[in-house]
């Protein structure tokens, strides 16, 4: 039995409680070390990467340590605030980091071109493919509630660390290449992820109601087992956990949202001043080669109408 099941909740354990997960607390600490010597050896690394990214990581170990983790396997809600967090926010914050263009700027030339080739591999390919990218992040919450995994995580101390672990794998896996922000194997539209990013609420919406009103408690043995006398009844803990499912999701998803809206603006405004510079210069150079005579004379007729990338355009 977990030693905080005969110790009551209460808010301020999620600031004044602690436990230690040796896994997450050594992996955070390897990345924040290596991507902090990144950034200073490539210099001039934007501080709100640097920012995101040690966010991340920050959240990555309060999740697991804090109150919520010492809570995890007491308390349904518990556990279900961690699956949101894990499987969303802290991938989001990291990847908003760029850590793989970062290690790309820092690595030697050969290393560079090892790294390059991996992305550009089939294993990459069908990772980073919509489809597949999308299932990895929406399948995870259905399976853990619905297979024996979730049981594995309450009873197993290694099955616990690999849902800490594993959630954000898969999450990274789902935002690497939605955001576009590192290497990818192969580009798509950004809208795409705005498309995806609707279709994953609405799956968090479905998950929500199936905990919520399914009349199935889960896994409910090993819950009574715990026999705590405080707090919510089983089937109340669960409710709580869904409507935090479903509204915390819903809060995680939208800095996701703004982040691809912002993409999308500064991909437009890019491409269309390098469009604006080409037309420029083909336009200089006509007018340039009308005065020296060597070119059709400026009789002021619009260039563009004879131009055959545009004039269609015109009725030309």
């Amino acid at each position: 039995m977990p030693h905080s099941a005969a110790v009551p909740w209460h808010w301020s354990a999620l600031v004044d409680t602690w436990t230690l997960e040796p896994a997450v607390a050594a992996l955070a600490v390897l990345l924040a070390g290596g991507y902090l010597a990144g950034a200073r050896r490539r210099g001039g690394w934007p501080r709100y990467r640097t920012a995101a990214f040690l966010g991340g990581l920050a959240v990555w170990v309060w999740t697991t340590c804090s109150g919520l983790g010492a809570y995890e396997r007491v308390l349904f809600t518990d556990r279900a605030v961690q699956l949101v967090l894990l499987l969303m926010l802290v991938p989001l914050l990291l990847a908003l980091g760029a850590p793989v263009s970062l290690l790309a700027e820092t690595l030697p030339p050969a290393g560079r071109a090892r790294l390059r080739a991996a992305l550009g591999g089939r294993a990459s390919r069908v990772l980073m493919f919509p489809l597949v990218s999308t299932v990895l992040l929406i399948a995870p919450p259905w399976l853990l509630y619905f297979t024996p995994w979730y049981g594995t995580t309450l009873s197993s101390t290694a099955g616990n660390t690999g849902f800490h672990l594993l959630l954000v794998l898969l999450g990274l896996l789902y935002f690497w290449p939605r955001l576009q922000l590192d290497p990818v194997a192969h580009e798509y539209p950004l809208l795409i992820g705005v498309v995806i990013g609707f279709v994953e609420v609405v799956f968090d919406a479905a998950l929500a109601l199936v905990l919520l009103y399914g009349g199935h408690v889960i896994a409910e043995p090993y819950y009574a087992s715990l026999a705590r006398d405080w707090g919510p009844s089983l089937a109340r803990d669960q409710f709580v956990g869904g409507n935090a499912i479903w509204i915390l999701g819903d809060l995680v998803g939208l800095p996701f949202l703004v982040a691809l809206i912002r993409r999308l603006i500064v991909t437009g405004r890019a491409e269309n001043a390098a469009v604006d510079a080409a037309l420029d210069a083909a336009e200089q150079a006509r007018t340039a080669a009308a005065a020296s005579g060597g070119g059709p004379a400026a009789d002021g007729r619009p260039w563009w109408l004879d131009d055959p990338n545009l004039r269609h355009r015109y009725g030309g």
